[in-house]
């Protein structure tokens, strides 16, 4: 009888919302979101509007770029929530964070400096 035990690594602990696309997630839905704002917005333009091609294309192009600026700059690779805080830190709101601005913050009368 073999009593030799075989231990594997099995990475139990690590919690993946999977990938699609190469994309972290559900970012995908955001990908697809907004190729299909786009679509929407070049023919609304093209058809209904009866704009040129070209500027029907360069306007129908933004709404796909900003779902590819936020995708790409605020939640691929980065930690859960990192697209929240960044809006807060672009706002304004300090949240619970400590006062950064020492001169505000009263001295103890025995502080010696």
């Amino acid at each position: 009888m073999k009593t030799d035990l075989r231990l594997t690594d099995t990475n139990a602990a690590s919690d993946s919302k999977g990938r699609t696309w190469g994309l972290e997630g559900g970012l995908f839905w955001w990908l697809l979101g907004g190729i299909g704002a786009a679509i929407t917005v070049f023919f609304l333009l093209l058809v209904v509007l009866k704009m040129t091609l070209g500027i029907s294309l360069g306007i129908a192009l933004a709404p796909l770029a900003l779902c590819l600026a936020y995708i790409f700059g605020l939640r691929q690779g980065k930690p859960p929530g990192y697209d929240r805080d960044w809006l807060e830190y672009i706002l304004g709101a300090r949240g619970f964070s400590p006062d950064t601005d020492r001169a505000r913050i009263p001295k103890h009368p025995l502080y010696e400096s």
